[in-house]
């Protein structure tokens, strides 16, 4: 599914990024680092793809951050630090990344105080439950009692999703339809942010979605939708609602 929109037309969607140790020839050094496939998604759904790697940040930076973009994408990848929400890291828990944290922290708080468009994927719903007030269940096998959500060894593994109707993700993916989400995570939401709305969930009760309450569009999920590149629904609803928000903010 590739999307016919002028290029004059599309919206830059900031995307955020790893920051890890990296090789490639003869340089061993630390570097922002994202799969092509979150890129490859906005452009097929007709955005413009822009990197935001983990830097200093405060308030102030990052609203002049967002004001230079239409929309942002909060990517997947390490565990939320579980100082955040007030419990101790376990054994299972990655290092925390607290400049990563920081980082997407202060994105997503700007980003729902200027209602500029989001998509959270993964760790993305995660930061952005913690963000709102929000806990975790640090190791989601020991509450489900099953490994069904994360294979290891780079491997996808497939799940049901049951979407809500009458919410932003059933209107873009079906209210009242089951979809397979790719999923590679083992941790999830437990208590709900303020101002959160859960929009899916798996058969199990494990949350799958979340709306930011009252935000034209505010969308996290716990799957990896970028995985399914025949299936751009999430990603041109952000790059439409982009457009929208910078319709409104260049009048």
């Amino acid at each position: 599914m590739v999307l016919n929109v002028s290029e004059s037309a599309k919206p830059v969607i900031g995307v955020t990024t790893y920051l890890e140790q990296a090789q490639t020839g003869v340089w061993d050094t630390q570097a922002a680092y994202l799969p092509r496939v979150y890129f490859d998604a906005v452009n097929n759904a007709g955005g413009i793809a822009v990197l935001l790697p983990p830097q200093p940040v405060d308030a102030e930076i990052a609203h002049a951050v967002l004001s230079r973009l239409d929309g942002v994408i909060i990517a997947g990848g390490k565990d939320v630090n579980p100082a955040l929400y007030g419990q101790e890291r376990l054994l299972t828990t990655d290092e925390p990344r607290e400049d990563r944290d920081d980082w997407e922290n202060a994105l997503l708080a700007a980003a729902i105080e200027d209602e500029v468009p989001f998509l959270g994927i993964c760790r993305g719903l995660q930061m952005l439950n913690v963000n709102r007030g929000g806990t975790l269940h640090q190791h989601l096998p020991d509450v489900v009692g099953s490994e069904r959500y994360s294979l290891g060894g780079g491997v996808f593994a497939d799940n049901e999703v049951f979407v809500d109707s009458g919410t932003q993700v059933g209107d873009l993916l079906g209210g009242g339809e089951t979809l397979i989400g790719k999923s590679y995570h083992h941790q999830a939401i437990d208590a709900v942010g303020d101002g959160l709305t859960v929009t899916a969930r798996s058969d199990d009760g494990t949350v799958q979605a979340v709306e930011v309450d009252g935000m034209p569009f505010g969308i996290a999920v716990q799957w990896h939708p970028e995985h399914t590149p025949e299936d751009l629904r999430l990603f041109a609803g952000l790059v439409e609602a982009a457009r929208a928000h910078r319709a409104v903010t260049v009048a």
